[in-house]
């Protein structure tokens, strides 16, 4: 008998998460170009307009800080980018911790049904985000309080249970040899659930996820929250959705990922 999807990992900045990380970017992009950047900006092909949400999708997303910085300088043409890579992190990395704290992003809520669907149906779930500043949100969302806000009710639900606390494993922001779009990371969160990594599935926004999570031998969810189901499907992403809720759950336990019928 066919046997059921057994681990599930969590990209977390725009899948759980609506993160300020786009808006860090792009902010201390601009804020270097007007400062201390000025005297190159015109040798550049970088202006605020062309920083879309397109290019953080398919340039960033997904990618650790300094391999996101790398691919922003050099899309945008910027002279000298591998030398101007660690101040750029180190801006944006101040602006987003700032955000953070000031409380300026929020949790999807259709992720949140997802999480509590996957983890009710006994499926151990992972958080496996490229982001050190992935914990700094997981820690301010309550569960419990979703939970009841929404009449959902779940046997593992305990009073002050956060987001972050509802992961059995939690690997996000560690230095991994190789960023996405290799499979490093997912394959250690397979290894540290406990799980072979045909019996995973992964969920991500970002095409360099979905091409890690194939790449590892994953079924790999494309939540495309920025139009990008092409994007998407194009990296082989076994489904492609605009909202967890979509997901047929019950599913899987078939080992399916599909969609609901109503």
């Amino acid at each position: 008998m066919a046997t059921g999807f057994e681990g599930a990992i969590f990209d977390v900045d725009g899948v759980l998460v609506d993160s300020p990380h786009e808006r860090a970017w792009k902010d201390s992009l601009r804020e270097l170009m007007e400062s201390d950047w000025a005297d190159i900006r015109d040798q550049s092909s970088w202006s605020d307009d062309r920083f879309t949400p397109q290019v953080y999708q398919q340039v960033m997303s997904g990618k650790p800080r300094a391999a996101g910085a790398l691919a922003a300088l050099e899309y945008f043409e910027v002279p000298d980018a591998k030398d101007r890579v660690e101040a750029y992190g180190a801006y944006k990395q101040d602006m987003v911790v700032k955000l953070i704290e000031a409380g300026e992003f929020e949790a999807y809520p259709d992720a949140l049904r997802f999480v509590l669907a996957v983890k009710g149906a006994g499926i151990p779930i992972a958080a496996a985000s490229s982001s050190k500043n992935a914990g700094l949100f997981l820690r301010q969302i309550r569960l419990d309080t979703f939970a009841e806000q929404n009449g959902l009710s779940y046997d593992f639900l305990t009073p002050g249970l956060s987001l972050l606390d509802s992961f059995d494993v939690d690997i996000s922001g560690r230095d991994f040899a190789q960023g996405k779009p290799h499979p490093e990371i997912f394959l250690t969160g397979a290894s540290e659930l406990g799980v072979p990594p045909e019996d995973c599935f992964v969920v991500e926004d970002a095409a360099s996820g979905v091409q890690a999570a194939k790449a590892g031998g994953m079924a790999a969810i494309g939540l495309a929250r920025a139009d990008d189901e092409k994007l998407l499907a194009a990296e082989r992403a076994d489904l492609v959705v605009t909202s967890l809720d979509e997901i047929d759950v019950t599913a899987l336990s078939r080992h399916e990922l599909v969609r609901r019928t109503s």
